[in-house]
């Protein structure tokens, strides 16, 4: 009979000869006190890495033995540059200080190798928790953290192996879809579908906005004309070269638009502006994103505005609970008429 023998799994004196280092030195950063050695955050970062790709199995050694809390808070982001993320950033800051937390924030600009090195940095710097906020593979991030030990949270968009808070996407975009369908009723008489323009056609918030889109459009009696299915990415480039593209193909323009971020909302008015198309009147359009900026447009439109305070209540909520179970927390949009 033959045997399968099973892989060696890797010791702390392996990782050391790896990274160059001694056993101890790997043992302190494991333990999460390399700090009190003096141990380099570069070096630290190295092991930690090491480990994980190693497959170190750390998630018992790194719980029993983390007897200090460093009283550090981290936040991967994937932009700065909207004020919904922005907004994150900056309540996530106060409200960590409120509780005594340091919170440390950095940007992954949605690349998934990115976010993982962002994660292992902060764990070399020994946070006690990791918010991931708006994270392509949260569940790797997740996997990585607790590896060594420290909580996740996912944000804005939901993973399957920690607590998740996000917004209604489903719920908000049906609500959305619905007024810029009434109001494209009550401007020009008829019923007619939208444009849906924006976001990664894989990503779980806007498969939800994508599907109250839709069951918005079959309330109303209305078919959704596939060919007005734009979910070409956010940013504003993206949304520009996909209504190009749109118009090459057809003249009949919708006179309605469901938006998916104001990144995507700054490319449509781009091309809207360069195009000289609609120029006997702007379209009603419908923007799932918020920024007060957007009224001095002066165009018909409606927002729906993520809640931010409330997201991150909950966050601080599941954090001083202690629960670490998938569960998914969905906050209510709340509807901005500022046209």
């Amino acid at each position: 009979m033959n045997r399968t023998s099973q892989p060696k799994r890797p010791t702390i004196y392996d990782l050391a000869e790896l990274a160059g280092t001694s056993a101890s030195a790997v043992s302190a950063v494991l333990n999460g006190n390399w700090k009190k050695r003096r141990i380099s955050a570069k070096l630290a970062e190295k092991i930690t890495k090491l480990a994980e790709e190693q497959g170190y199995a750390l998630n018992m050694q790194a719980s029993a033995l983390r007897r200090d809390r460093s009283r550090i808070i981290g936040m991967i982001v994937p932009k700065y540059d909207n004020r919904y993320f922005g907004s994150i950033v900056e309540q996530f800051e106060a409200l960590a200080r409120e509780r005594g937390l340091f919170p440390i924030v950095t940007c992954t600009r949605r690349d998934p190798a990115l976010e993982l090195e962002a994660a292992r940095a902060m764990l070399s710097y020994q946070v006690d928790c990791l918010i991931a906020t708006g994270a392509t593979d949260p569940d790797r991030v997740m996997d990585l953290c607790s590896a060594a030990g420290v909580r996740t949270i996912n944000l804005d968009l939901p993973g399957s192996r920690a607590p998740s808070v996000i917004s209604d996407n489903y719920g908000g975009a049906l609500e959305l879809t619905r007024r810029v369908l009434a109001n494209c009723e009550k401007e020009y008489g008829e019923k007619t579908p939208l444009l849906f323009v924006g976001g990664r056609g894989s990503d779980h918030n806007t498969v939800e906005r994508v599907r109250g889109f839709r069951n918005a459009h079959a309330q109303a009696g209305i078919a959704v004309d596939e060919r007005l299915m734009l979910t070409c990415g956010y940013a504003p480039e993206k949304a520009e070269n996909a209504m190009n593209q749109l118009a090459e193909r057809t003249s009949n323009l919708p006179r309605g638009m469901f938006v998916n971020s104001t990144i995507s909302l700054e490319g449509v008015m781009h091309w809207i502006r360069r195009s000289g198309h609609y120029a006997d009147g702007m379209p009603q359009l419908g923007c799932f994103d918020w920024d007060p900026f957007v009224a001095m447009l002066g165009d018909h439109i409606e927002m729906m505005r993520q809640d931010v305070p409330k997201m991150l209540e909950a966050v601080f909520s599941i954090i001083d609970s202690g629960v670490t179970d998938p569960t998914v927390v969905q906050i209510p949009p709340i509807v901005e008429n500022i046209g």
